[in-house]
């Protein structure tokens, strides 16, 4: 699956956690978080303008896919996290909102 292309769809399935190590090389720079329920990025800027730039244009793919985001916002940073509430865990649909949130060029983790 073309990660950057793809369309999140409704899921209520998780992935099964020997899945996710195959799905995270697909993603370069995402962790798993620590109860594994979630993938998570750290992303830095220069400015604060450019963090506000970089949210708006996460909150574009977001909308777009209809799968959003936890995001910590501060004044050079913003911590991403994603999971797939209706699956208690992680879907394709994570995965292929991080690879698009990773392509902006603002996006480097």
């Amino acid at each position: 699956m073309n990660l950057l292309i793809a369309e999140c769809s409704p899921q209520r399935e998780a992935l099964a956690s020997t899945e996710l190590p195959g799905w995270l090389q697909q993603v370069p720079g995402w962790k798993l978080a620590a109860d594994g329920t979630a993938i998570e990025c750290r992303f830095e800027f220069h400015n604060f303008y450019q963090t506000m730039a970089f949210v708006n244009a996460v909150a574009e793919i977001a909308h777009g896919q209809d799968h959003h985001p936890e995001m910590q916002v501060s004044f050079d940073a913003c911590v991403l996290s994603l999971s797939t509430h209706s699956a208690k865990g992680l879907t394709s649909n994570d995965f292929i909102c991080a690879a698009q949130i990773s392509a902006l060029p603002e996006g480097t983790a």
